[in-house]
Protein backbone atom coordinates (compact mmCIF):
# COMPACT_ATOMS: atom_id res chain seq x y z
CA UNK A 1 0.00 0.00 0.00
CA UNK A 2 2.68 2.67 1.13
CA UNK A 3 4.81 1.37 -2.14
CA UNK A 4 1.58 2.65 -4.13
CA UNK A 5 1.57 6.02 -2.58
CA UNK A 6 4.28 6.73 -2.68
CA UNK A 7 4.88 5.99 -7.04
CA UNK A 8 0.98 7.94 -6.87
CA UNK A 9 3.05 10.76 -4.85
CA UNK A 10 5.87 10.83 -7.13
CA UNK A 11 4.12 10.39 -10.11
CA UNK A 12 1.51 13.73 -9.08
CA UNK A 13 4.79 15.45 -8.24
CA UNK A 14 6.56 15.11 -11.91
CA UNK A 15 3.28 15.89 -13.26
CA UNK A 16 3.50 19.06 -11.37
CA UNK A 17 6.54 19.89 -12.85
CA UNK A 18 5.55 19.23 -16.34
CA UNK A 19 2.54 20.98 -15.56
CA UNK A 20 4.54 24.20 -15.10
CA UNK A 21 7.26 23.92 -16.93
CA UNK A 22 4.54 23.65 -20.18
CA UNK A 23 2.19 26.50 -18.86
CA UNK A 24 5.27 29.01 -18.00
CA UNK A 25 5.46 31.62 -16.00
CA UNK A 26 3.34 34.46 -18.46
CA UNK A 27 0.16 32.08 -18.07
CA UNK A 28 0.55 31.57 -13.99
CA UNK A 29 0.57 35.51 -14.01
CA UNK A 30 -2.74 35.31 -16.49
CA UNK A 31 -4.48 32.71 -14.18
CA UNK A 32 -3.63 35.01 -11.06
CA UNK A 33 -4.91 37.96 -12.35
CA UNK A 34 -8.27 36.00 -13.55
CA UNK A 35 -8.60 34.31 -10.29
CA UNK A 36 -8.39 37.88 -8.63
CA UNK A 37 -10.98 39.29 -11.02
CA UNK A 38 -13.10 36.40 -10.32
CA UNK A 39 -12.84 37.05 -6.60
CA UNK A 40 -13.12 40.29 -6.42
CA UNK A 41 -15.28 41.09 -9.32
CA UNK A 42 -14.76 44.00 -11.93
CA UNK A 43 -16.20 46.66 -9.62
CA UNK A 44 -13.72 46.28 -6.55
CA UNK A 45 -10.63 46.24 -9.18
CA UNK A 46 -10.49 50.09 -9.35
CA UNK A 47 -11.02 50.48 -5.67
CA UNK A 48 -7.96 47.38 -5.11
CA UNK A 49 -6.07 49.34 -7.11
CA UNK A 50 -6.18 52.70 -5.58
CA UNK A 51 -5.58 51.50 -2.30
CA UNK A 52 -2.69 49.46 -3.36
CA UNK A 53 -1.08 52.92 -4.99
CA UNK A 54 -1.92 54.48 -1.87
CA UNK A 55 -0.52 52.26 0.24
CA UNK A 56 2.90 52.53 -1.83
CA UNK A 57 2.99 56.25 -1.98
CA UNK A 58 2.70 55.61 2.21
CA UNK A 59 5.69 53.62 1.90
CA UNK A 60 7.77 55.70 0.41
CA UNK A 61 6.69 58.67 2.48
CA UNK A 62 7.88 56.67 5.31
CA UNK A 63 11.19 55.98 4.24
CA UNK A 64 11.76 58.81 2.94
CA UNK A 65 10.66 60.59 6.22
CA UNK A 66 13.17 58.24 8.05
CA UNK A 67 16.25 58.60 6.15
CA UNK A 68 15.20 62.43 7.06
CA UNK A 69 14.89 62.36 10.78
CA UNK A 70 18.17 60.04 10.65
CA UNK A 71 19.81 62.96 8.93
CA UNK A 72 18.55 65.53 11.04
CA UNK A 73 20.03 64.00 14.73
CA UNK A 74 22.33 65.32 16.68
CA UNK A 75 25.51 63.42 16.23
CA UNK A 76 27.08 62.03 19.90
CA UNK A 77 30.18 63.32 19.05
CA UNK A 78 28.92 67.15 19.64
CA UNK A 79 26.80 66.28 22.97
CA UNK A 80 29.23 67.05 26.47
CA UNK A 81 29.41 63.80 28.02
CA UNK A 82 29.93 65.92 31.44
CA UNK A 83 26.21 67.34 30.04
CA UNK A 84 24.67 64.02 29.35
CA UNK A 85 26.16 62.65 32.83
CA UNK A 86 24.04 65.60 34.31
CA UNK A 87 20.75 65.01 32.47
CA UNK A 88 21.02 61.14 33.37
CA UNK A 89 21.40 62.22 37.47
CA UNK A 90 18.42 64.50 37.07
CA UNK A 91 16.22 62.17 35.20
CA UNK A 92 16.91 59.57 37.73
CA UNK A 93 16.14 61.80 40.67
CA UNK A 94 12.95 62.73 39.22
CA UNK A 95 12.00 59.05 38.25
CA UNK A 96 12.51 58.14 42.28
CA UNK A 97 10.75 61.11 43.52
CA UNK A 98 7.47 59.92 41.27
CA UNK A 99 7.68 56.35 42.35
CA UNK A 100 7.99 57.63 46.00
CA UNK A 101 4.89 59.81 45.43
CA UNK A 102 3.13 56.48 44.47
CA UNK A 103 4.47 54.68 47.14
CA UNK A 104 3.07 57.40 49.53
CA UNK A 105 -0.49 57.55 48.04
Amino acid sequence: MRARLKWANRRWEKMMKVTLLVIGTEWIVVLVVAAIILLFGGSKLPQLAKALGQSKKAFKEGISEGESASDSKPKLDSVDDEALFEEARRRAQQMRADEAKKIDR
